[in-house]
């Protein structure tokens, strides 16, 4: 017979930690230059000029916090024709740039085959010179009996204009048109550059599907490119009406007194006035009005994929 004999109890073997993971805070130093960059020069900011907008006293007595809120009705009382008038303007200047920026950013993605680098260097060709630079141009090209005038006036677009008291007569510069005009140049790079990027990621299976479905042209763009472009259009859209908002320069070369903006009323109470108070009480109600119409803008959209 044989014996079964049994096998001595294994040892238990010990449980071993997990290995520590290496390098867990490195996304956080990543991150540390750039935080530190938003606190030191947007937070900081942003606090001081919100004790600024509640203080009371002069330049030569000092200021002093007093909590005196009354400064933000007084000034938004005072000048809200410039907050209007800013937003018109910026809402006309964007309107432009997306009527122009469309075409252009689709012949890009579509059509433009081998001079799409080309097309694009000429795009972005206007940030090779100031912003300044570029705006005085536009002083020569709507100067009296300029040809870019002279064919508006022919072409009797400038009666249209005029009835709509955009222009004074034939007279182009120092008028609300001048400054749309400028806006739109100089913020029409970043309407184009966020619709191209949204354009040139369709995928052309799909308009190939559109057509193989015997679908028209206009449908095919209304169904197919036209939504899967939205998120370009809000990133253009947002780019351009933002800083249009908050611009001075525009209306201070080519506009009037008639045409300033809450821009220029803030440049004005800083650096002419010297009131700091209302300045910094200006500028918080164009930073919350701005906030508030991009905010109920992005809900309406119907699009959270941003570019």
């Amino acid at each position: 017979m044989t014996t079964v004999t049994e096998a001595p109890p294994l040892a238990p073997v010990p449980e071993r930690k997990p290995p520590r993971r290496r390098g867990r805070w490195t996304p956080y130093l990543l991150l540390l230059p750039g935080l530190l960059w938003l606190v030191v020069f947007f937070a900081l900011p942003v606090i001081y000029q919100a004790s600024t907008s509640v203080q009371t006293g002069s330049l030569e007595e000092g200021y002093r916090v007093t909590w005196h809120f009354a400064t933000y009705w007084d000034a938004l009382s005072e000048y809200w024709p410039q907050f209007a008038r800013s937003v018109l303007y910026a809402a006309s200047a964007t309107v432009l740039c997306l009527l122009l920026g469309y075409p252009l950013a689709y012949l890009i993605a579509f059509r433009a085959g081998r001079w799409r680098s080309l097309i694009m260097i000429l795009v972005i060709a206007p940030f090779f010179t100031s912003f300044l630079i570029r705006t005085l141009a536009w002083k020569t090209i709507l100067a009296d009996g300029s040809p870019v005038v002279g064919a508006l006036d022919a072409l009797h677009v400038l009666d249209v204009t005029a009835w709509l008291g955009w222009t004074a007569g034939d007279r182009v510069l120092a008028t609300p048109l001048a400054v749309v005009c400028g806006l739109t140049y100089n913020f029409l790079p970043f309407m184009i550059l966020p619709l191209y990027t949204s354009l040139e990621r369709i995928d052309p299976r799909l308009h190939e599907a559109a057509n193989d479905l015997y679908a028209k042209p206009s449908t095919t763009f209304r169904k197919v490119t036209l939504p899967l472009s939205m998120p370009g259009v809000v990133s253009g859209t947002l780019l351009t009406f933002i800083p249009a908002t908050g611009d001075y320069i525009n209306a201070d070369l080519l506009g009037s007194t008639d045409t300033r903006m809450a821009g220029n009323v803030i440049q004005s109470q800083f650096l002419r006035i010297l009131d700091y108070p209302t300045a910094a009480a200006l500028s918080f109600i164009l930073m919350a009005a701005i906030l508030f119409m991009v905010t109920f803008y992005i809900r309406k959209s119907g699009t959270e994929d941003l570019v």
